[in-house]
């Protein structure tokens, strides 16, 4: 198993967990041709939406640019341009789950508690403009507020549920 091989195992088990705890079960898509790694699927809701949706392209990082309110994320092209659009059914967001430089740092357990170093935030692109810029990558900004974690994906839920956005 190579390193990338590694980082997106951890980051769907991140979300996985982060899904479970949340009581909200996740769909793994067995191709990934469209920018999609993962659904997230909430049965009822509560809200105008029965059952809403979420789907999400999962990214692994140990070279993330941590400033004070966001995190810089080097981005294919590729996915910005498949998670900007907004001729969607079901919402997409990135997720972008950070890890420590060390591989045997990502992980801790006892019989008390299972750490799972650092966390994810998520981004939704959807409606930004396409990119002037020439190469295949492009630096997205992550909100530091924008957890990947229970209360963040409950609320990301709730917003589809009534028929918004992440």
């Amino acid at each position: 198993m190579t390193l990338n091989d590694q980082k997106e195992q951890f980051s769907f088990a991140y979300a996985r967990a982060v899904a479970a705890t949340a009581r909200i079960a996740v769909v793994e898509s067995t191709v990934d041709d469209d920018s999609v790694d993962l659904t997230f699927q909430q049965r009822a809701g509560g809200g105008i939406v029965r059952s809403p949706r979420l789907e999400a392209q999962l990214k692994c990082t140990e070279i993330a640019n941590l400033q004070e309110n966001h995190v810089s994320f080097r981005l294919e092209l590729k996915n910005y341009d498949e998670l900007r659009t907004t001729d969607l059914l079901v919402p997409r967001v990135l997720i972008v789950v950070l890890v420590p430089d060390e591989l045997a740092n990502w992980l801790e357990h006892s019989e008390d508690e299972l750490a799972m170093r650092r966390c994810g935030y998520w981004l939704s692109l959807r409606g930004l403009p396409a990119s002037d810029l020439a190469g295949d990558k492009i630096t997205v900004r992550l909100p530091r507020i924008n957890q990947f974690n229970v209360a963040g994906l409950q609320g990301i839920m709730q917003r589809i549920g009534n028929g918004g956005f992440p």
